[in-house]
């Protein structure tokens, strides 16, 4: 795997993207010789299961309405 540092890859981000586009090879980006990114080739897209959990999940009523207070409870 190819590696750049976050400057040179500021500098050439575009060209970069067409050139892993392209060939299908990934880059590492480093920042003070620490690797801290990853450009790869897209393979598609997200997971069909919401959140990204498992598929078998379902969720039933509204998940954003706040709870009752009955339903805290205070741990010790």
């Amino acid at each position: 795997m190819h590696t750049i540092q976050a400057s040179e890859f500021k500098a050439k981000c575009l060209a970069l993207m067409d050139r892993v586009a392209a060939t299908g090879e990934s880059w590492v980006v480093t920042k003070n010789g620490k690797p801290v990114a990853e450009l790869r080739p897209y393979t598609g897209g997200r997971a069909a299961s919401p959140f990204g959990l498992h598929p078998g999940l379902k969720i039933h009523g509204d998940v954003l309405a706040p709870l009752p207070e009955d339903d805290w409870k205070v741990l010790p």
